[in-house]
């Protein structure tokens, strides 16, 4: 088998907000502050390496049980960030996508988020997908119920369900599957984040907290999975 090629898609769980400002005697609210102003220099080095497509895991299906008032210094940071750079992501032809119940998003939120998805949606310079109100088995069972709902209605059989036809269920099918999936923080959890989706994923875990994460520690992770070979569960020859 060959080395890996350079990945298109990288997926991060942007984890460790909460332990860098409390390292500085910090509050949280400044920790998540660091972290959104850190997805820009994440976008940035994605942008010079040629990785397309990068996935954040914004905000979990979990994440709603945390105290009302840091569920909403997370959703002032989301509007903030897309406020602050919807310009240069239209300058620069990135696309703004997510996935996960944004429904369930403060109206305000909801509405600036659709906006700019809206703005950006014929861009196709890099794709920057963020995971909000978002969780993997939520996911696979929305998906579950969508092909019942055919097969209620005579459309399908369950004999023509394979993995294609259930993949188009998915929240973004077009999407390709991401070739690294990245922690940091140090944490060696998935957290539900596209279990489905990175069935073949390289798994990268970094010690960094998340504010802490820059441009060299994805250089480093690319170049740990140039090296690395994926057989896809096939044989080395």
């Amino acid at each position: 088998m060959e080395p890996a090629e350079s990945p298109r898609h990288i997926a991060i769980i942007m984890d460790g907000n909460r332990r860098w400002a409390e390292k500085r005697g910090l509050r949280v609210a400044e920790g998540h502050k660091a972290g959104a102003k850190n997805v820009r220099t994440i976008l940035e080095a994605c942008k010079e390496f040629g990785v397309k497509y990068l996935t954040l895991y914004a905000f979990s299906t979990e994440n709603w049980k945390r105290p009302p008032s840091e569920v909403a210094s997370l959703m002032f940071l989301l509007r903030s960030f897309i406020s602050e750079n919807l310009p240069k992501m239209k300058e620069e032809g990135i696309r703004l996508r997510a996935i996960g119940d944004i429904e369930k998003l403060p109206l305000a939120t909801k509405r600036i988020l659709k906006s700019a998805i809206n703005e950006t949606s014929s861009n196709d310079g890099g794709h920057l997908i963020l995971a909000i109100s978002y969780g993997s088995r939520s996911e696979i069972v929305d998906a579950a119920k969508k092909l019942v709902n055919e097969v209620s209605k005579g459309l399908l059989k369950p004999g023509d369900i394979d993995e294609n036809l259930f993949r188009s269920m998915m929240y973004a099918p077009d999407i390709p599957d991401p070739d690294i999936m990245i922690r940091t923080s140090g944490e060696l959890r998935l957290s539900n984040f596209l279990l489905w989706q990175i069935s073949y994923s390289e798994l990268c875990f970094s010690e960094k907290c998340w504010p802490d994460f820059g441009r060299d520690d994805i250089a480093e992770a690319l170049g740990s999975f140039k090296k690395r070979e994926r057989r896809f569960g096939l044989r080395k020859c």
